[in-house]
């Protein structure tokens, strides 16, 4: 695994996240919503657990990814976000590098393995990481 494995796209194995974790709890907090993600994507998914809510990064990060949160009981993605927020191509694609930095950025933060929706998803439990994207993400909007 390791290098071969992010030069190539392979999948690594990561020891499942401790039921007494933080981020599990938090994760429990919008199990419905992630469950529901997870069973309409067919691709990777790597969980950000943040209170009372969650980003996922889908897809390769931090190159070739998609993002989507659960926040107020309500899951959005990066599409609505662009349309909602009136962003322009140059301003979505300074928003996706952003949260591709914000990824790299967490790159030494520790990974652990979940089921979702009977999928195999990845957990990044990084609070730093959480409120990077979460700072990204309003201010797009505002």
């Amino acid at each position: 695994m390791g290098m071969f494995d992010k030069l190539f796209g392979g999948t690594q194995d990561y020891p499942p996240l401790p039921v007494d974790n933080e981020a599990m709890a938090k994760i429990d907090e919008v199990k419905a919503e992630l469950e529901e993600l997870a069973a309409k994507v067919n691709d990777h998914l790597e969980v950000v657990p943040a209170d009372h809510e969650a980003y996922v990064y889908l897809g390769r990060p931090p190159k070739r990814f998609g993002i989507a949160w659960i926040h107020d009981g309500k899951l959005s993605g990066l599409k609505e976000l662009v349309d909602d927020s009136h962003l322009s191509q140059a301003e979505a694609q300074k928003l996706i590098r952003a949260l591709g930095t914000a990824y790299e950025h967490a790159s030494d933060a520790p990974r652990y393995s979940a089921e979702l929706a009977g999928k195999k998803v990845v957990v990044i439990p990084s609070r730093g990481l959480g409120e990077e994207v979460q700072e990204i993400l309003e201010g797009a909007i505002h």
